[in-house]
């Protein structure tokens, strides 16, 4: 314990400190005076301080004399430290021989001494930290930013740990009131005759306690010591509205239903995901706000949209740019946004599912797999070759040819909804070969994402290990295809023997009660995202799995399915477009428009000219005119890449200025997909089977 260094241990820790500051005592001493001086002696000492620093009759006698003042202060409080605890000892080891307390008092009692005891103690040791960390801080070298970082660093940590013991003892200060309080409750109610309704009270009281008991998490005490937890510095901020509509002082508002946020020194703002008290209904208002204003903006977004001819997805983006960042800024919780477009994807591709059944997957397999393929290979070489003109990373020209490779799987299936099907009798069906592809490329999305942690490694490593990370690679594509062969092994499984009996009891059940059956399937779909999320496959492959296994039950079971299934989906894909919004800055493409448009159509011209290159090779010669069709459909950048380059740029593989060319190429791309869909379909398609589906 430091109270055993006494007299001597301060003598020679002031000693030490003089040797070091050679005549500057005041950047000594009044850090440790403004733990030891009260609040009068404080000014006068501060005002002593300044004195001598400027010389106005200063000696060196005096000096001296003032030092030795300060320590034998420092030594008196010590000394009346060790008074308080052997006093606090005493009065322990009294509570634990009183025969009259209970149990229940005697913990109660003991349990405050130690408090206090362990409030002594950390005091002590605050006022030799502070002496140590001025000694370190001396004797560093102020010219090096470095050096001055790890300084600052090391007085965060310190700043940190103390708020973190004292956060723990103002829990135990509130515990021990509690237990005072309903201590002295008992004592009354011991002490006067109750009523049959005040027992029946006490006793649900009771057993109040014991289930707050029983569903209380200690998450704070059991998480702070897990390895990668930090403590960070974070702002509070409550309410405004509901402080404003109601006069909530400060202590109701810690304990009460409001959901405050953290704000922390990164500016990453933090709402309340599960509540200390989970028996009392809480609901998130930030994000009822934004749902119900996204809903609202998405109407005549949408109207003006389809006014001027365009798909109603682009007025949802739209009404997104306008509620996020770079508009009002009003959206609070965009990442729950985020989370719920997310499922708009889910659906949207469960639906598409629906219209591509497992005999036309047959029948274009060969070319689904092996279109993708190629054009993903080409991207890359490209994408290598002008990296090596401009001089940019291998790595940083694999990930962006890559990302540019992909294309947008729910806006082609917007494009495709209730277009032309048929054409003429043996050849190739367009929709079939073009969704087939896009599911490829959703396969390859979750083999990149995969295998993106070891491409940073591979790229971090030295030339003497490249061999071993390519061996790596080789081993984790393995696994993926593994994952694949698994999955579809499952797929014809429940074909065989799940899904009919399945869905034929699901029906039964369902009558005069639609909600069953939108329950039962929206429960297939989630079954098999998270089979395919098990699986380390991507999960817009499992939603679209689902919807393909549902259609191979019959041309009625997919329109009775698909009829309660599209309302749900649409409301989802407005929030899905929106939160796609969310993510466009228009400042930005403004300022750099003109290098924008060069590179967007740059890459629509070359993903337009390589597809139709890929598919004049696999096409058989009878549908060649297709692949006018399937290379504008495939001509855009995929909405995932927002996803890729967020990973990519927290991993930093590209950096922020490559990230807003991603996002604005991408954004510009989808723009154009609709003109180019449409004069693809207004070239190649005969008008009498012409249906536009934007």
């Amino acid at each position: 314990m430091q109270a055993a260094r006494l007299p001597s241990a301060c003598l020679a820790h002031c000693a030490g400190i003089m040797r070091v500051l050679e005549g500057s005592l005041f950047c000594v001493l009044l850090p440790v005076l403004h733990l030891l001086a009260s609040a009068a002696e404080h000014e006068e000492v501060a005002k002593h301080v300044i004195k001598l620093h400027r010389g106005k009759g200063a000696t060196a006698a005096q000096r001296k004399q003032w030092v030795l003042d300060s320590c034998r202060k420092l030594t008196g409080l010590l000394r009346q430290k060790n008074v308080v605890l052997n006093k606090l000892k005493n009065a322990i080891r009294a509570v634990e021989r009183d025969a009259g307390l209970s149990d229940e008092e005697k913990l109660f009692q003991v349990h405050t001494f130690e408090i206090f005891q362990k409030e002594l103690n950390e005091s002590e040791n605050s006022v030799f930290q502070a002496i140590y960390g001025l000694q370190r801080a001396l004797q560093g070298d102020y010219k090096d930013v470095v050096n001055m970082k790890e300084s600052s660093k090391q007085r965060l940590e310190a700043l940190r740990e103390a708020a973190i013991k004292e956060e723990t003892e103002y829990v135990e200060l509130l515990a021990a009131e509690k237990h005072q309080v309903e201590f002295l409750k008992n004592m009354q109610h011991q002490n006067k005759s109750l009523s049959m309704l005040d027992e029946i009270l006490e006793d649900v009281r009771k057993a109040a306690d014991r289930l707050e008991e029983e569903i209380e998490e200690h998450a704070f005490d059991d998480n702070k010591s897990v390895k990668g937890v930090n403590f960070e510095a974070v702002l509070r901020v409550e309410e405004e509205e509901a402080s404003s509509k109601q006069n909530i002082t400060k202590p109701e508002a810690e304990n009460g239903l409001g959901l405050s946020m953290l704000i922390d020194s990164q500016n990453n703002q933090y709402i309340l995901t599960k509540p200390r008290d989970a028996t009392i209904p809480r609901a998130d208002h930030h994000f009822i706000k934004d749902i119900v204003t996204v809903g609202m903006l998405s109407l005549p977004c949408g109207w003006l949209c389809t006014a001027i001819g365009l798909p109603t997805m682009f007025g949802y983006i739209i009404c997104g740019v306008l509620l996020g960042p770079s508009g009002l800024n009003s959206i609070k919780s965009i990442v729950q946004v985020e989370t719920l477009g997310e499922f708009g994807v889910f659906f949207t591709l469960f639906l598409v599912g629906l219209e591509f059944s497992p005999e036309k997957l047959r029948k274009v397999w060969k070319i689904s797999l092996q279109g993708p393929c190629y054009m993903t290979v080409l991207m890359i070489a490209f994408g290598l070759l002008w990296g090596h003109l401009l001089r940019i990373r291998p790595t940083q020209s694999v990930f962006i040819s890559t990302c540019l490779s992909l294309s947008s799987t729910p806006l082609v299936s917007r494009f495709l909804m209730g277009s032309a099907r048929g054409d003429k009798e043996g050849d190739l069906d367009y929709s079939a070969v073009l969704l087939g592809m896009l599911v490829m490329q959703d396969v390859q999305l979750g083999l990149f994402i995969a295998i993106m942690p070891t491409l940073i490694q591979a790229g971090a490593s030295s030339s003497s290990s490249i061999i071993m990370e390519v061996l790596r690679i080789l081993l984790l594509i393995g696994q993926i295809l593994f994952s694949l062969a698994a999955v579809f092994l499952l797929c014809l499984l429940i074909k065989t023997y799940l899904i009919g009996p399945y869905y034929r009891k699901l029906h039964m059940e369902s009558k005069g009660n639609k909600e069953i059956l939108i329950l039962g399937v929206s429960a297939f779909i989630f079954l098999m995202l998270m089979v395919t999320e098990l699986l380390d496959v991507s999960m817009e492959l499992g939603c679209f799995l689902a919807g393909a296994l549902v259609s191979s039950q019959g041309h009625m079971v997919t329109e009775e399915v698909m009829a309660y299934i599209e309302p749900v989906r649409d409301f989802l894909a407005i929030i899905f477009f929106a939160s796609i919004g969310l993510h466009v800055f228009p400042t930005f493409v403004i300022y750099e428009l003109t290098v924008l448009v060069i590179l967007t159509l740059a890459v629509v011209i070359m993903k337009f000219a390589l597809a139709v290159f890929v598919l004049s090779l696999i096409l058989p010669k009878s549908s060649q005119y297709i692949k006018w069709i399937v290379s504008a459909g495939l001509a855009q950048v995929s909405e995932f890449s927002f996803v890729l380059g967020s990973r990519a740029r927290r991993a930093g593989i590209i950096s922020r200025e490559v990230y807003l060319l991603i996002l604005s190429v991408t954004t510009l791309s989808l723009l154009l997909a609709p003109v180019l869909w449409r004069a693809a379909i207004t070239k190649c398609v005969p008008r009498p089977e012409r249906r536009s589906s934007l």
